[in-house]
């Protein structure tokens, strides 16, 4: 008999969340809570989406005394009749559904060819976190109003007809961000002019203009403006951010496809760049897709590394330039470059809500097959400037095999054997070298053949790793798997306070590579348990990351010109979005298959390599303190005594009760 009362489990207690609710339910979920900048690049984006769809020559911002927002844009401006099908009018629409926009349909009739507003929840998302928000629209010889309180229409729209000499087209939003949602709702200075710069640089004609209205208190009661129009483009825009003077002409270019060019690309999809390479100071480097700042980078990023890396290396080759036992990498090239890159993607795929970072697997190829000829063109016209570059990539990769050697002679001291079951790589350079931690002898195998010799080192671990949390430091060398893992990684335990010796680390990441299922999760816990209580400072400096293999494959056949695919998705809402993405693309229903990996064994080495060991495709997640950085080793460490201690039995059945319907258990 139940001893204490617990609330009754029905139909009713399913709650479903309408509106704009899950946004204020879960803030972090689709914006950047400490400070409001993002919600209002959302407006931005818009506007800068118009200027590049041709409709717009004028973007402002303003920073008024109250507190408030305001973007204006001379763009086609928000139509203001009813939507055909909902009935209602399309500005509440825009502003208080999720998932509805004019950007998800793409091609020439669309009203968005190129874009970066993708998945239709931007601006309101910026409603839904907002006191008020206030929108004017000018279209069509009519001009229209609206206001919302807290995401709720609070003053419904007012359509009259423009009067003589006002404005015949554009859309004007003002918005009162609602601190209850962040940190702090100043902007950060920095970061909104950093962004409306860009913005005019990747907008050659557009004006971008930033005014700061002083405060009523302020003794100067009128208002800061600052204005950019880039005529340089790219290369001026590169050359005022360079923290030292170029060792070689800048190499600028840009393509992009055109009609019937290629089945590859989409008539308009490409890339311009600008790229300067300098033999010190720290390197600036910025990309963009379709206007969106993609501050963690992309595959995007990885095509022009790749483009690079594969013309200096067949200059050099083709010149013999290259010195006996001297080996190129990518990072060679790359690490002294310095560069703007602005692509558009017809379908950009990103990595969260806040698009910081481009997944767009194709866009690797599309950059590449794009920068490489230009390359080596360029190259071979400017034969001396060549020879520069070449020189300075050679000294890179000698002072990189310098650096592993003095390692190696280190380590070569130790008295550790390693251990016989771990597939080591042939680099020594620790900035490259990742092991990756392999549930099974199946799964390893598959690793063994899939991975890059070079740079990818494999050690497969036998059944589920002893649960560590309250064992004793010097007792964890009697687990074999334990002892493998420490003696592999080149790193003795030790405790948070502790400063451990790091000069015999062999890894720069440490992967953890298990199935995507429950058994699988459980072994990514125990080795978290293990790193968090044991290497703690492994964890702190950034060396640990956990990898998402795909949960189900789609084979998809030939659709007109598009060739048969392999398509991967890591869970039942990524292949629900790449079924839909077959069905928009002409897919007769039911024409694919699906396969669900039971395990990480069922994998091929071809299909384990894309989808989980190559860096340019695969997800790997780094492991960080929870609770944020103060006080995040505490808060993580509370977490795991309550899932990992062995006398926290009822603490941990407390925890199931209270959230266990809220878990989807994939059993």
């Amino acid at each position: 008999m139940a001893t204490s009362k617990q609330a009754a489990y029905g139909e009713a207690s399913i709650r479903v969340l309408k509106g704009l609710e899950p946004v204020k339910q879960r803030p972090g979920m689709y914006t950047r809570t400490d400070s409001p900048l993002h919600v209002v690049q959302e407006v931005i984006d818009n506007a800068a989406d118009e200027a590049l769809a041709g409709f717009g020559k004028r973007i402002g911002v303003t920073l008024h005394a109250d507190g408030s927002v305001g973007v204006d844009d001379d763009g086609r401006g928000i139509p203001l009749g009813l939507h055909p099908d909902e009935g209602v009018p399309v500005l509440e629409i825009v502003y208080t559904r999720l998932h509805a926009g004019g950007k998800f349909d793409k091609g020439a009739e669309a009203a968005y060819s190129f874009s970066g507003g993708l998945h239709g929840v931007g601006v309101s998302v910026t409603n839904a976190l907002a006191r008020r928000l206030e929108v004017s629209v000018w279209r069509d010889g009519q001009a229209g109003t609206m206001a919302f309180a807290a995401g709720d229409v609070a003053v419904p729209l007012a359509v009259r007809k423009a009067a003589a000499g006002e404005r015949r087209q554009g859309t004007s939003v003002r918005v009162w961000p609602d601190p209850k949602y962040f940190d702090s709702v100043d902007l950060p200075r920095h970061d909104l002019v950093h962004l409306l710069r860009s913005k005019a640089v990747l907008m050659p004609g557009v004006t971008v203009t930033l005014t700061i209205e002083k405060h009523e208190r302020a003794q100067d009661k009128g208002a800061e403006t600052q204005s950019w129009q880039f005529k340089g483009g790219l290369r001026d825009y590169l050359l005022q951010g360079l923290a030292a003077e170029p060792l070689i002409p800048l190499f600028e270019g840009e393509r992009f496809a055109g009609a019937g060019e290629t089945e590859d690309f989409a008539e308009g999809e490409g890339a311009a760049w600008c790229v300067a390479f300098t033999d010190e100071g720290n390197v600036l480097r910025e990309s963009y897709v379709n206007l969106i700042p993609t501050v963690a980078g992309g595959t995007h990023e990885s095509g022009l590394k790749d483009g690079l890396f594969q013309a200096v290396r067949g200059f050099i080759e083709l010149h013999a330039l290259q010195p006996k036992g001297v080996k190129l990498m990518p990072e060679d090239v790359f690490s002294r470059a310095s560069f703007v890159l602005s692509t558009r993607v017809l379908d950009p795929q990103f990595q969260g809500q806040i698009k910081e970072r481009l997944n767009s697997r194709d866009t690797l190829r599309l950059v590449s097959s794009y920068v490489k000829p230009a390359l080596e063109l360029w190259l071979n016209q400017h034969v001396e400037v060549g020879r520069k570059l070449a020189e300075l990539v050679i000294r890179q990769a000698q002072t990189r095999q310098r650096a592993a050697q003095k390692v190696e002679k280190r380590k070569g001291s130790g008295v550790a054997v390693l251990p016989g079951k771990l597939t080591d790589c042939e680099s020594r350079d620790l900035a490259l070298n990742e092991v990756f931690l392999v549930e099974g002898d199946s799964a390893g195998g598959s690793a063994k053949m899939g991975r890059d010799k070079e740079t990818q080192a494999v050690l497969p671990l036998r059944g589920k790793v002893l649960n560590t949390w309250e064992v004793e430091r010097d007792r964890l060398f009697a687990n074999t798997e334990i002892h493998d893992i420490a003696v592999a990684l080149g790193v003795d335990p030790h405790g948070p306070a502790d400063a451990p010796d790091f000069s015999g680390l062999r890894y720069g990441k440490v992967c953890i590579l298990s199935d995507a299922d429950v058994d699988g999760a459980h072994i990514q816990v125990l080795l978290l348990t293990l790193f968090f209580r044991h290497f703690p400072k492994l964890v702190e400096r950034g060396h640990v990351y956990v990898a998402r293999p795909p949960l189900y494959r789609i084979d998809a056949p030939a659709r007109g010109k598009r060739p048969a695919a392999k398509l991967y998705a890591l869970d039942d809402g990524e292949l629900e979005a790449a079924l839909d993405k077959l069905r928009k693309e002409g897919a007769r229903e039911g024409s694919w298959t699906i396969s669900r990996f039971k395990g990480l064994g069922e994998m091929n080495a071809e299909q384990l390599w894309e989808t989980t060991l190559n860096p340019e495709t695969r997800r790997l997640l780094p492991v960080r303190w929870g609770g944020g950085e103060a006080g995040g080793f505490d808060a993580t460490s509370r977490v795991l005594t309550r899932l990992m201690g062995k006398g926290e039995a009822a603490a941990r059945r407390e925890l199931m009760e209270l959230h266990g319907d809220t878990v989807e258990v994939d059993v």
